[in-house]
């Protein structure tokens, strides 16, 4: 398991605060299979912050496409934007919760010699974003490794 911190507060006037976190794990799984995991938005049972979320089985991830989850810590749905999708690559979506606070999460994927990384960027803003930071931490530091281990599991399932 590789972590790559690159942690920013950047605080500008009117109490704009912004963070940024990248998180990578390496995986045996194929790019295909870690892929596979990161848009089946369907199913969330290997993130350690989300529940559920609304989307039917089947439905595939296109930018503009809007959709609730549930968080494990707040039981109130969050209302969530695909951005960009590069298949095979690139997976960005952004969160908006409560007034103060966005969230953007970006996944990459990339295969080397050494295994398949996966890369898992979050990025908060707003004036709340500290106090959710602190709140959350400790759950977005495990996604990128999770994630690796649902693909590895699905691997030696098939």
């Amino acid at each position: 398991m590789i972590f790559n911190f690159s942690f920013k507060l950047i605080a500008s006037r009117g109490c704009r605060f912004s963070l940024a976190k990248t998180y990578r794990a390496v995986s045996s799984a194929s790019v295909d299979v870690l892929w596979q995991k990161i848009i089946n938005l369907a199913d969330v049972s290997w993130h350690p912050l989300l529940t559920s979320t609304n989307v039917p089985k089947g439905l595939i991830a296109k930018p503009g496409l809007i959709y609730q989850e549930v968080t494990r810590l707040i039981p109130i749905p969050v209302r969530v934007f695909v951005e960009r999708v590069r298949p095979g690559e690139l997976f960005s979506v952004r969160l908006i919760a409560i007034p103060g606070i966005e969230k953007r999460v970006t996944y990459q994927v990339e295969s080397t010699v050494c295994g398949t990384y996966v890369s898992y960027s979050v990025t908060l803003r707003g004036w709340l974003s500290p106090f959710v930071w602190w709140m959350i931490r400790p759950y977005e530091a495990r996604v990128a490794a999770e994630l690796a281990h649902a693909a590895e599991q699905l691997t030696m399932n098939n």
